[in-house]
Order: C-alpha cells, then structure tokens, then sequence
C-alpha cells in the first residue's frame, strides 16, 4: 500500500532524560493490517511501518542490508513461532520485527525505531531504540483500535 501525504510533516519531540524526536508518519485507520508503509525520516533515513494482524505497530530500517534497497516496507509479514516478521520481497531472509535480527543469518540486524500512537496518529522515532535490541510495538492504545502495547515499550496519555 501507498500512501500519499501532501500535508506538512509535523514532529512532536518529547523530553525523557534526553531529547527523542518523533516524526507523525499517518493516521492509525490508513495503516492495513499486515502490510507495511516507508517513513522518511528528517534524516533521509528510511523506516519500514507495519501493523500485524493482531493490531501491534513495528518499524525497522527500510534498507534490505543483503540487497541492500529501500524494500523492506514491501516485505511478506507473518510470524515464527509467535515472534511477528517480515521477509525481505527481494531475497526472502526472514527479520524479526520485535528486535531486528535476521532469523536466516544470525551476523546480521536491522535498526528498530519505538513505535506510538496518539489521538489515533501513529508516529515514529526518529532515533533507532538502543542496539536494535528493544521492542518497537504500539504504545497506546487510540479510540477505535485494539493496538496491543509489547513490554517494554512507552505509554502515552493524550
């Protein structure tokens, strides 16, 4: 799915120890379930978005680092075990969304940004979480959605 946005794009920084930026991606209902969507950081960095079938949020990095392309939003999602993924559309290795790591070659991760909604908005880190070790999953839960919170993750009162 693609989503064209031609309104401005609003940050919304939030002070936690340090500074962390947030960049507004879309409105929460835009989001398919098991697909995903690019987000352009202010960087030029790219994040892959995705919204599993039970309703949690994840984004990585949108760069596939074995075909080395901006493909991973166009990923497979699915699951292993119970862990939620997404395959690469180009050579098919599998990634963990909950902590980046390469299910198929265990050398290689991709960037995990934390993940939250509010006021049914879904914005991203523009930071990726630590060393790609912390959840990302949706941290509040907006009116008219089911978005589970994964431990670990920041809640957010509108």
């Amino acid at each position: 799915m693609t989503v064209i946005d031609s309104s401005p794009r609003q940050t919304t920084t939030v002070t936690r120890g340090d500074t962390d930026e947030w960049i507004t991606a879309l409105a929460l209902s835009a989001l398919t379930p098991g697909r995903g969507v690019a987000v352009l950081l202010p960087s030029g960095a790219q994040v892959a978005l995705f919204r599993t079938g039970d309703e949690e949020l994840f984004a990585v990095s949108n760069i596939d680092p074995f075909g080395r392309a901006a493909v991973m939003s166009r990923g497979l999602v699915g699951d292993r075990g119970g862990e939620p993924t997404v395959a690469s559309p180009l050579l098919k290795q599998v990634f963990s969304l909950v902590d980046g790591r390469c299910l198929d070659d265990p050398d290689t991760t991709l960037a995990v940004h934390e993940v939250r909604v509010i006021d049914g908005v879904v914005a991203v880190s523009a930071q990726p979480s630590g060393a790609s070790t912390q959840p990302s999953g949706a941290s509040t839960q907006p009116s008219g959605a089911s978005v589970r919170p994964r431990s670990g993750t920041e809640t957010t009162s509108p």
